[in-house]
């Protein structure tokens, strides 16, 4: 990722409970070869308390977290470097806040029908994310918008065609919006 004369692009893996952003993220992560971050590992404890309880987090909850998280997009784009954030980026203002920490962020929104995403969770083991939590997700979820900087694709799909459509659309994002000083660009 990042060829020559671009930078190197974030990508933001969001979506619901269950959607495969961590799975999925791993294996962008590893077919772009860039570090993988998992977003949920940056949640305090108070916030993993009140998900593993059943209440899902307000906007106050989340705050610290989206920070931390665009600290660390902010780091890794000043050291020149790519990676994908598994993060559920639910609404327009928490992409906001990632997004302003770079201009290279790009959203990969998995997109998973509810009852295929109940499914999945309900067989979900050693997650602290509450099964009832679901609903709340799918209330709060704002999809992209014309704008944003990104792909829906379903996250049912075929793996391995999602991953080429994916890191295609990656590669023309990085060529058509992140040139470098030192690209001959100015």
């Amino acid at each position: 990722m990042g060829t020559s004369g671009t930078a190197p692009t974030i990508v933001v893996v969001m979506g619901v409970s269950a959607s495969g952003k961590t799975t999925f993220g791993r294996l962008l992560a590893q077919r772009l070869g860039v570090p993988f971050l998992e977003g949920d590992d940056f949640h305090s404890a108070e916030n993993r308390a009140k998900m593993t309880a059943g209440h899902p987090l307000d906007d106050a909850d989340r705050v610290p977290w989206l920070e931390a998280l665009a600290d660390w997009i902010r780091e890794t784009r000043r050291e020149h470097r790519g990676g994908v954030l598994a993060c559920s980026a639910l609404k327009v203002e928490y992409r906001d806040l990632l997004l302003a920490a770079s201009p290279g962020v790009w959203f990969l929104h998995l997109a998973l029908d509810r009852e295929v995403a109940r499914e999945r969770i309900s067989r979900r083991a050693g997650h602290f994310m509450a099964p009832e939590l679901l609903d709340s997700q799918y209330d709060t979820l704002q999809p992209l918008r014309a704008g944003e900087p990104g792909l829906t694709i379903d996250a049912a799909a075929d793996t391995a065609a999602n991953l080429d459509l994916v890191q295609s659309a990656v590669t023309r994002f990085e060529g058509a919006h992140h040139r470098t000083p030192d690209s001959g660009d100015l």
